[in-house]
C-alpha cells in the first residue's frame, strides 16, 4: 500500500440531500439501517452463487455463503460482514460516492413525508446503505471482489457529510465488511438481543445465514 493510493473525494449533490434527509427526516425508523445492511450483503452473497455458475474459482475455496454481525460495546462498533462478491475500487465509486446515477435524485422525488412508507423506499431504489448513517457518525468499507488478488482490498470512509476517502488495502478474504462508529445514545444496536429481534423483525426471510455475535456477559 502506498500512500499515492489513497485519496479523498466529493459526494454528488443528490447524495448529500440523501444523507442529510437519512440522518434527520427518518430518525423515528432508525433501525431500519439494519435491514438494509443485511439485505444489501445477502444480495452480494446471492450475486457470488450466480456469477460462480460459470466460474466456481470465485468461491476461493469457500463455498459457505453468510452474513456476520458482530458488535465492540467498548469501542461502540457494530460491524456486518459478508462473503459476497466484493466490490473493486470503481465499484465502490460507483456504487458509494456517485449513487446519484442509480436512484437517488429519483427516490428524493419519491418522498411523501410519512417517515413509515419513505423508509420502504430506500431498499427498492437502491440508497439503503446510507441509512447507516442514521446511527453511525462515521462508517468504514472494507471489500475485495471475488478473484482479485489480496492486495486489491479497497477501504472506504466517511462521517456522513460532504467527502469520503479511499484506500488500497490487503484484504485475505473476498466480500464486504461494514463498520459502523455508532453515535452517543445509540448503543442500543452493539447488543446481541436486540441485534438477534431486529434480525427476526426484518431479516427472517433471507436465505443466506445471518450469524449474530453473542453478548460475553
Amino acid at each position: 500500500m502506498t500512500a499515492a493510493s489513497k485519496e479523498t473525494l466529493g459526494f454528488k449533490t443528490e447524495v448529500k440531500q440523501l444523507l442529510h434527509l437519512m440522518i434527520h427526516s427518518l430518525y423515528s425508523n432508525k433501525e431500519i439501517f439494519l435491514r438494509e445492511l443485511v439485505s444489501n450483503a445477502s444480495d452480494a452473497c446471492d450475486k457470488l452463487r450466480f456469477q460462480a455458475l460459470t466460474n466456481n474459482d470465485l468461491y476461493e475455496s469457500e463455498s459457505d455463503l453468510k452474513v456476520d454481525i458482530t458488535f465492540d460495546k467498548d469501542a461502540k462498533t457494530l460491524t456486518i460482514a459478508d462473503n459476497g462478491i466484493g466490490m473493486t475500487r470503481e465499484d465502490v465509486v460507483n456504487h458509494l460516492g456517485t449513487i446519484a446515477k442509480s436512484g437517488t435524485a429519483e427516490f428524493l422525488s419519491q418522498l411523501s413525508g410519512d417517515q413509515q412508507k419513505d423508509s420502504q423506499l430506500i431498499g427498492q431504489f437502491g440508497v439503503g446503505f446510507y441509512s447507516a448513517f442514521i446511527v453511525a457518525d462515521k462508517v468504514i468499507v472494507e471489500t475485495r471482489r471475488a478473484g482479485e488478488s489480496a492486495d486489491q482490498g479497497t477501504r472506504w470512509e466517511s462521517e456522513g457529510e460532504g467527502e469520503f476517502s479511499l484506500e488500497s488495502i490487503d484484504k485475505a478474504g473476498r466480500g464486504t465488511i461494514i463498520t459502523l462508529h455508532l453515535k452517543e445514545g445509540e448503543e442500543e444496536f452493539a447488543d446481541s438481543f436486540r441485534l438477534q429481534n431486529l434480525i427476526k423483525k426484518y431479516s427472517d426471510h433471507i436465505a443466506i445465514p445471518v450469524f449474530v455475535q453473542q453478548d460475553s456477559n
